[in-house]
């Protein structure tokens, strides 16, 4: 008996492969075909139609049907065969497991954008220009080469914990920094409000390299004849800061926040990997993950895929707004 070439062998997956490649090739072809069809003014409008009618339909097949579907399923029951209306979202605002999950969201979104970008912002100040500005940059920046899962193991061990008890050694650095001041290490990953603050350091942790990347370019591309005209009418550092550099990197400043929030809104790693949402630390993007696949709940999870989107847009929006501004200034 020959073997069939399915996607499950070697051969089967190389001929995928090949097949999708031709595909492509093939689809290409016949758009610039088609192109060179026509001629005139009219014909390049067409023209661009064109070339940009399969990138038109992977949107409406990739993202505006699964929007417009998962839509439609939030008002559905878990089995997704029965119509409930508005009853996935009122469990969302009314359930206590949930409301702790918008809990846990709004403290994300508040906490970490602002402290993320303020660390960012006084670290791109205090070594601008210094002599080790290169070596102190690549030391924030280099948590931002590492993956969300990669950050998580690593802060895991951090807050690991140990039986307090002889010949038992703490492999947690925080525990083991409360052990030398004479205190007893904690589980702190299971200390409930605690728990989500330890989770929120990592993602600062890996968002202020971003923060001083950007704000840092902003810094250096202020004129440097304000920077002097301002010294010359003695502004101290403090006026510096607050009447020249935050002025002048506004819109960065702006960029990096709605850019963060969005990033946290979607936190899904983090959670995953430190906790799996136990102990009262789960988040939409997590609670949208554990409703869909794990507890089967099909309804709930698409309500709250709803919700994270449309909690996103208001950022978005606000983002495209900000830059619309200065690209006319």
């Amino acid at each position: 008996m020959g073997r069939v070439l399915t996607a499950d062998t070697n051969a089967g997956k190389i001929g995928l492969m090949i097949a999708a490649i031709l595909l492509f090739a093939a689809v290409v072809g016949i758009i610039l075909f088609i192109a060179t069809l026509f001629r005139g003014r009219l014909a390049d409008r067409f023209t661009a139609y064109i070339y940009l009618a399969p990138t038109l339909i992977m949107l409406a097949v990739g993202l505006v049907y699964p929007g417009v579907r998962t839509i439609y399923q939030s008002f559905f029951n878990a089995a997704g065969d029965a119509f409930i209306g508005l009853g996935n979202y009122e469990t969302i605002f009314t359930d206590s497991e949930q409301l702790t999950v918008l809990r846990n969201t709004v403290i994300w979104v508040v906490l970490t954008p602002f402290v993320a970008t303020a660390i960012g912002m006084l670290y791109a100040i205090l070594v601008d220009k210094t002599k080790f500005e290169s070596f102190a940059k690549a030391l924030v920046f280099l948590p931002m080469a590492i993956s969300f899962v990669g950050a998580s193991i690593i802060w895991s061990f951090v807050y690991a914990y140990r039986p307090d008890q002889a010949n038992v050694k703490q492999i947690g650095l925080l525990n083991q920094v409360v052990v030398w001041l004479g205190g007893t290490p904690q589980q702190w990953l299971l200390t409930d409000w605690l728990n989500t603050f330890l989770l929120i350091v990592v993602l600062i942790w890996i968002q202020a390299g971003f923060a001083m990347t950007v704000l840092s370019a902003a810094i250096k591309a202020i004129p440097e004849d304000i920077i002097e005209a301002a010294r010359l009418d003695g502004v101290g550092p403090w006026g510096m800061f607050r009447f020249v550099t935050l002025p002048a990197i506004r819109p960065a400043v702006v960029v990096v926040l709605t850019t963060i929030a969005i990033g946290t809104l979607k936190v899904f790693d983090i959670v995953r990997t430190m906790t799996g949402g136990q102990f009262n630390t789960s988040v939409i993007a997590n609670e949208f993950y554990s409703q869909s696949f794990r507890s089967d709940n099909q309804g709930l999870g698409a309500a709250l895929a709803v919700l994270l989107f449309i909690l996103v847009i208001p950022i978005v929006v606000y983002n495209i707004r900000q830059l619309k501004q200065s690209e006319a200034l």
